[in-house]
């Protein structure tokens, strides 16, 4: 039975039951429906949201600053733009379906395969290099566990058409900058060279053995080696680890190293490490991840360079560099280690209580003095609107007479008489 007949049913029983009749009837109804949201899917209250929209206002300005532009994709795309591009592990994790019209869509598994499939549609209209950022949600059919989740928020950048290790050196740079921007400091940037995979091993062995290496910190050394044993023999799967930890750095590296402390950068961020491998397959130079001992959940974000996924799409070879933010652990991280406290998260400065006719003259007056600013519209008791302020964690309520204005500091309690002028001062 559809949920447009039920409504419609209801509806009719409104019309000819007593209003007794319907909330019982409707009850039985609701009581039928599930009310929380899916597995791995969340809500993001108030206070939460505006933790959330602090951390990209922040990171918005790092990304700005070394003149990067905004680039939003669709949510569908077709199933072909998407599969094939990620290993067999993404295609078991992406949402795929036949929409209304019979053709196959793929729900938006991350922001690389869309932006190269941008490229190429719109290669007379974006002069290369090309340095954007995207801030989109992804859809991924994942175990849920801590840091995991089904639907959750990317934040990438990348520039798309340079072949120079500057480009890798720039992205690098700035997504340092973008964490010590929030606040984080105990952190480490691990670098390693995809294509030494493939100077090691066959094309397609190397994709193998970087996916199972990827997942060395999640599950350990043993069961990677396991994992391995089953394609290639024990004997075979102990070799590989031992020619992945001998591994040297690589001129690219030592490149790299020095372009980013010529940005600035302090070199102790950043650290050499030959397991990292980085499970998608169309990584193909210099990888990295943002690692913190103060989050051991595992990363806060990764990236690298990817030179041949974009000319599946463009006909030819366009190089690229890019960079996610693992925003959800960031904020877990943040607010395990405090770094929202004391900052201007946003939200209602000032409660204008309903107690007089000026009230919402008042309220706009502030608004225009760049206070935010909420009214209470309903007509209760002060109390009643005092309570609300506490519950909702509103600083300051102002209450409204039609000859004084009185402004309470929820904190401590105090009251006092003010001016519209002396509120601006003192609740900014």
């Amino acid at each position: 039975m559809s949920n447009l007949f039920l409504e419609k049913s209801y509806f009719l029983i409104q019309l000819f039951h007593s209003p007794f009749d319907f909330a019982q009837d409707y009850g039985e109804y609701n009581r039928t429906m599930v009310i929380q949201t899916l597995k791995g899917f969340r809500d993001f209250l108030p206070e939460e949201a505006r933790k959330r929209q602090y951390a990209l206002s922040i990171l918005k300005k790092v990304f700005l600053s070394y003149g990067f532009e905004p680039l939003e994709t669709p949510t569908l795309e077709y199933e072909e733009i998407l599969t094939g591009k990620y290993g067999d592990e993404g295609e078991k994790l992406m949402y795929k379906f036949e929409d209304l019209g019979g053709r196959r869509v793929a729900m938006r598994y991350d922001q690389t395969v869309p932006l190269a499939r941008v490229i190429a549609q719109y290669a007379n209209d974006i002069p290369l290099p090309f340095k954007r950022y995207q801030i989109q949600n992804v859809w991924r059919a994942e175990n849920t566990q801590r840091g995991r989740y089904r639907e959750f928020l990317q934040v990438d950048i990348d520039t798309v058409g340079s072949p120079s290790l500057l480009a890798d050196a720039e992205i690098i740079s700035l997504a340092i900058r973008g964490y010590e921007a929030l606040g984080f400091k105990n952190f480490k940037v691990k670098i390693n060279d995809r294509s030494s995979f493939s100077n090691l091993f066959s094309d397609e062995e190397g994709k193998v053995i970087a996916r199972a290496i990827d997942k060395i910190e999640k599950v350990g050394e043993e069961k990677v080696l396991d994992e391995l044993s089953t394609v290639m023999g024990m004997k075979a799967a102990n070799n590989v680890l031992q020619k992945i930890n001998s591994q040297k750095k690589t001129e690219s590296f030592f490149k790299v190293v020095s372009y980013i402390s010529k940005f600035g950068i302090n070199e102790d961020y950043l650290e050499f490490d030959p397991k990292l491998a980085r499970g998608l397959d169309y990584y193909t130079g210099l990888i990295f991840e943002v690692k913190s001992d103060d989050y051991p959940a595992g990363s806060l974000g990764g990236g690298g360079r990817y030179d041949d996924l974009i000319g599946i799409f463009a006909g030819q070879k366009i190089q690229a560099v890019g960079f996610s933010f693992g925003f959800d652990r960031i904020i877990e991280a943040m607010d395990e280690q405090k770094l929202f406290e004391g900052k201007d998260l946003g939200g209602t400065r000032v409660l204008i209580t309903n107690t007089s006719t000026r009230s919402a003259e008042v309220a706009d007056e502030l608004r225009n003095k760049g206070i935010n600013t909420e009214l209470y519209v309903d007509d209760k008791e002060l109390d009643k609107q005092l309570r609300y302020a506490d519950k909702k964690g509103i600083p300051y309520v102002l209450i409204v007479e039609e000859n004084k204005l009185e402004l309470k500091n929820m904190k401590t309690g105090e009251k006092e008489e003010v001016t519209l002028d002396e509120i601006a001062k003192i609740v900014k």
